[in-house]
């Protein structure tokens, strides 16, 4: 995306501005943080379609995270292709079948026990879309010759909440999902060497029968998260 010609600090006058009351600004923050407050982590979908403008949408939204140089080290992948969602399922159910057979320490099954999660991902095949996000280590100049990327884990970390934040506004449920390790969704959606990937996205509608986990309505709360100096 970058010209090697073209590398120059150019300013701009800021083209956004709020300016709104302090009464204005805690009435946005707190609306904000109620309506987040019902994004929920769900494992139970309808089958439901999602128009594809909503999921462009929401992507666009996560492009305009702040990145290390700006070089927005990041790819997303949306797949609604239901041969390609079950061989995801196929090959993350796998991973997960040898997680739970051992490959986790104990801890970590026990920490898990109040989720209730297990082996099983049908949310996999039955969700109508899957966004795949990869990180991307280095870039490429006009030229073909790599350049490197910088602070990627926390860039890609910005953009994936600000995804899921869009995805929430948009009326629709999520499930982040890391399988271990995951070389296999590169392998399988044709991305290049220099991208890893982070992190699946189930998106769509919650069944009417859906449930969360009780556990997952316990929240720190803020003297906890919070510390003024």
């Amino acid at each position: 995306m970058f010209s090697k010609d073209k590398l120059e600090y150019r300013q701009l006058p800021l083209p956004d501005r709020q300016g709104l009351s302090d009464a204005e600004m805690l009435r946005k923050a707190e609306d904000y943080r109620d309506f987040m407050a019902t994004r929920h982590t769900v494992r139970d979908y309808t089958t439901q379609a999602v128009d594809r403008a909503v999921i462009d949408a929401c992507v666009a939204a996560a492009g305009t995270a702040p990145s290390g140089a700006n070089h927005q080290p990041w790819h997303f992948v949306a797949i609604q292709e239901p041969a390609i969602k079950k061989q995801i399922r196929d090959a993350a159910e796998e991973e997960e079948r040898k997680f739970y057979a051992g490959g986790a320490s104990d801890e970590w099954i026990k920490a898990l026990e109040p989720i209730g999660t297990n082996a099983d991902k049908p949310h996999l095949e039955d969700a109508p879309w899957l966004i795949v996000v990869f990180a991307q280590r280095y870039g490429t100049f006009d030229d073909g010759t790599r350049y490197k990327n910088y602070y990627v884990p926390e860039s890609v970390g910005i953009a994936t909440g600000m995804l899921l934040t869009a995805l929430h506004m948009a009326g629709l449920a999520t499930l982040t999902h890391t399988p271990n390790p995951m070389k296999f969704l590169g392998d399988l959606l044709d991305r290049p060497d220099s991208e890893k990937a982070t992190m699946i996205i189930t998106v769509g509608h919650p069944a009417k029968d859906a449930t969360i986990p009780a556990v997952a309505k316990i929240k720190k709360p803020l003297d906890e998260i919070l510390t003024v100096r």
